[in-house]
């Protein structure tokens, strides 16, 4: 069956003939589709592709009950509640990278154009003006002011230094060695924009950098201080900006986003001549368009047929090689979650996941959301339309009051490359330990205090028994007067104490009548089966 992927936004010539070409997937293109009609048809879809004019709601996403992805061509998410799509378990990718040189050339023009009074003096000639007294400033030897020293940012503060600018910036995740490589002085926030004579914005729209350059933080800007902004809308309080404008604490900015858009034909930057606005242009060339329909047509269709996560927001993303050698451990933490769901039903009050080895360690993060996943699609009935997921997992267990610890195993196991689980309840916890051995090969190696190597697959019925002879002989037979086959054994025992727990692996599921026979046995304290 091919997989059906609607796109909604223009998407380009290149970006359309990718996804066409990919094998298995049957494209639909309804370029400008109304709110109502892509509701009514996109639960027919496995995948949506956008740009900015979708807006992909909860409400539509109420009706996307086959949508297992979204695909936005561009960096920004803003027209997608992401929430509601990881809630439903609907990754959600970006291209974070192709328009990266775009938009910082964007900035750079900006500024410059900013710098020179360029627009101004276009305007004017065309009126018939002449103005020859519009004096502008030279960038050379000015002090630049990035504020986000991420992909884009980077690329401009080294456009900047061929300008002969200084450049410092402020990025709290950035080190200064690696700020030092691109000569680049990092400074905390304050002291960047009372140095700066200009300042570009390159970070997210965040709860942490809404209204970062608000009236507050304008008053403390170096006086005459010129402002670009080509990352979000929202980032800079508009109102304050044109107040600091008129009097005279700030020059002049170019904009080329804003927090409504279109911007209102009343909107006060329009009235303000010291104010560049473009209409969000920082990704609008032909080489940039072409690079991200290319990429997520790519991406779309990676995931779709391989499963491969590239690029996404809301969901660990693995390069293919790295899956391909993560994917036994992936299979493990999934079968411990779902064991020890089984083991003690109900939702635990903290999941603690620890790894030793290289990959274990490494990719601790996925890992404990496989567990996740295996634990609570044991214990959580869902909206039919989805289930449980690498994406959502997380999400659902903090909304459960699950809290998930990732840890390096405090101390060495008998194994190199273990994962151990530890669901705690209120009153108890259960732990369950798993290895990954050559050729990809996993092992159940720990129940609590009983040590073995099982295979974690199947049904397995699992005793609780006096470590004494007899048990699988009466076990056996009992199984064999019930017409279930035993396909192998495991044992388990404990050092001291007397006690053991037996793993049947059998070819059908054990009756409840049969498991109450089973606990009646004088020797078993408890039976109960599993299905992994």
């Amino acid at each position: 069956m091919a997989y059906r992927v609607l796109l909604s936004d223009s998407l380009g010539a290149e970006g359309l003939a990718r996804l066409r070409e990919a094998e298995g997937l049957e494209v639909d293109a309804r370029i400008g589709i109304a709110p109502d009609a892509l509701a009514e048809i996109i639960g027919e879809y496995d995948a949506l592709v956008v740009r900015s004019a979708t807006k992909v709601t909860a409400a539509l996403l109420d009706r996307a009950t086959r949508l297992r992805v979204i695909g936005r061509a561009g960096i920004g998410v803003d027209n997608i509640d992401v929430e509601a799509a990881t809630k439903r378990g609907i990754v959600v990718m970006n291209t974070p990278g192709g328009s990266n040189v775009t938009t910082a050339e964007h900035a750079i023009a900006l500024l410059l154009a900013l710098a020179r009074n360029i627009p101004q003096a276009v305007a004017a000639v065309r009126a018939g003006q002449w103005p020859r007294g519009l004096i502008g400033t030279e960038v050379c030897n000015k002090v630049l002011g990035v504020v986000g020293l991420g992909n884009i940012g980077a690329i401009v503060a080294e456009r900047a230094v061929g300008l002969r600018m200084k450049v410092i910036a402020y990025d709290p995740f950035v080190t200064p060695e690696a700020a030092a490589r691109l000569r680049v002085e990092l400074v905390p926030f304050d002291q960047l924009i009372a140095r700066s004579d200009f300042i570009t914005l390159h970070v997210p729209l965040t709860a942490e950098t809404r209204g970062m350059l608000d009236a507050s933080t304008l008053a403390r800007t170096k006086k005459g201080v010129r402002i670009v902004n080509c990352a979000r809308g929202g980032i800079v309080d508009e109102q304050a900006l044109v107040e600091a404008i008129r009097s005279g604490q700030v020059a002049g900015a170019a904009i080329d986003v804003f927090e409504q858009e279109p911007i209102p034909r009343d909107h006060p930057f329009l009235a303000v001549e010291q104010i560049i606005c473009t209409p969000h242009l920082g990704a609008s060339t032909s080489e940039a368009q072409v690079n991200v329909a290319v990429a997520i047509a790519q991406q779309v269709a990676a995931f779709l047929t391989r499963g491969t996560i590239q690029n996404a927001v809301n969901a660990p993303s693995l390069a293919p090689e790295v899956l391909q050698v993560l994917r036994p451990y992936l299979s493990l933490a999934e079968k411990l979650g779902a064991l020890a769901a089984q083991i003690h039903p109900g939702l635990p009050r903290q999941v603690t996941v620890q790894g030793t080895g290289e990959i274990a360690e490494r990719e601790i993060k996925t890992l404990a959301t496989a567990v996740l996943r295996g634990l609570l699609d044991q214990l959580i009935d869902l909206d039919v339309n989805y289930s449980v997921n690498y994406v959502n997992a997380p999400a659902i267990a903090r909304d459960r009051g699950i809290r998930v610890v990732e840890a390096r195993a405090p101390e060495a196991t008998d194994y190199a490359n273990a994962l151990t689980v530890t669901v705690t309840h209120d009153a108890t916890s259960t732990v369950i330990q798993g290895a990954v051995f050559a050729a990809g090969t996993v092992r159940l190696t720990r129940i609590g205090e009983f040590r073995m190597e099982a295979v974690p697959e199947g049904y397995i019925l699992m005793l609780h028994n006096r470590d004494v002879p007899g048990v699988v002989g009466r076990v056996g037979t009992l199984l064999g007067d019930n017409r279930i086959n035993i396909a192998g054994l495991e044992l388990g025992r404990e050092r001291v104490g007397g006690m053991a727990l037996s793993l049947f692996h059998v070819d059908d599921p054990v009756p409840p009548p049969v498991l109450e026979q089973l606990r009646s046995l004088p020797q078993v304290i408890d039976a109960r089966l599993l299905k992994l």
